[in-house]
């Protein structure tokens, strides 16, 4: 575990942030292993049954949305983003981590407009039905809402361990 001197909010908040994370990670790889069984049903049933189950393709592109955002926000934890580093790694150390804060800034922005624009998204949606699933069409908006919770979360972590250890993560 990372121990920041003086900072036991920052240790706090590394340690419940790197347990999202993993949860995440593990969560979209499990969802996309589902999907990988759903589809190999899907294709089983058509070509050999003769009969496709009418709600695996509808499921599985719900499953992708939540796996893909999920491990987006995952990656924006742990710095795998796509990113131009080759410009910020030529600077000195001091403007290194001013870019690094307005990346994260930028980053948690766009997390704030996935829960702006998600919740409005989820509420005006979730008494329509998704015809195939019988769930609300909402549910198939609302990973935008909770991955922009999570975006703004673990940029969050990645400013204050910039500006009060001098470090990045």
């Amino acid at each position: 575990m990372i121990h920041y001197q003086g900072f036991p909010m920052l240790n706090s908040l590394y340690t419940f942030n790197r347990t999202i994370s993993r949860i995440c990670i593990w969560s979209s790889g499990f969802g996309l292993v589902l999907m990988t069984i759903i589809v190999g049903w899907q294709v089983f049933a058509r070509y050999v049954l003769n009969n496709t189950p009418h709600w695996s393709e509808k499921f599985c592109l719900l499953l992708m949305i939540y796996f893909i955002l999920f491990a987006a926000a995952a990656g924006v934890r742990e710095g795998s983003h796509i990113g131009l580093v080759f410009v910020k790694e030529s600077l000195p150390a001091l403007p290194q981590r001013v870019v690094g804060v307005i990346n994260h800034l930028i980053v948690g922005s766009f997390g704030f407009g996935m829960v702006w624009f998600g919740i409005d998204m989820v509420t005006s949606t979730w008494s329509h039905t998704i015809p195939t699933l019988g769930i609300p069409t909402g549910l198939s908006y609302l990973p935008f809402p909770l991955a922009g919770l999570l975006f703004m979360l673990f940029s969050l972590e990645h400013i204050l361990k910039t500006i009060l250890t001098n470090t990045e993560l």
